[in-house]
């Protein structure tokens, strides 16, 4: 099964074109070498993958258990695919936005003044606020 296909069928990525493009931008690798979409998975082949997302860079790693017919259910996915992602990197990727100082949802709208206020005192206490030079 190619590698794409594979990505996209054990719900490593949420679309087949995203899969093409993680891979084509080198944040897949087998191996410890990049790879080509195309390049067939083999049953004990060990996928390391780098997911960007807004807040950090964790690294999840996986192990070709088999290949699937289809794309499969969340339920099914270990049946072809053993995560061997670290508790440190699983840590990172349960980072949430909201556990950032100073992060608002998007479409939150603007900070309230109580907010703001929040904000500045946790900026003065951590010691790099832009009026904790007074």
């Amino acid at each position: 099964m190619r590698l794409d296909l594979w990505l996209w069928a054990v719900r490593a990525y949420k679309t087949r074109p995203l899969a093409v493009s993680a891979i084509k931008n080198g944040r897949v690798e087998i191996g410890g070498q990049a790879t080509k979409p195309s390049r067939l998975v083999k049953t004990g082949d060990v996928l390391v993958l780098r997911i960007d997302t807004d807040v950090t860079i964790w690294t999840r790693t996986l192990c070709v258990l088999g290949a699937p017919p289809s794309r499969v259910g969340a339920k099914l996915v270990p049946l072809y695919a053993e995560d061997r992602t670290s508790p440190e990197e699983l840590e990172k990727a349960r980072l949430r936005p909201g556990s950032i100082s100073g992060h608002r949802p998007r479409g939150a709208g603007r900070p309230t003044k109580r907010e703001r206020r929040a904000w500045d005192e946790i900026d003065e206490g951590g010691g790099g606020g832009a009026d904790s030079e007074n």
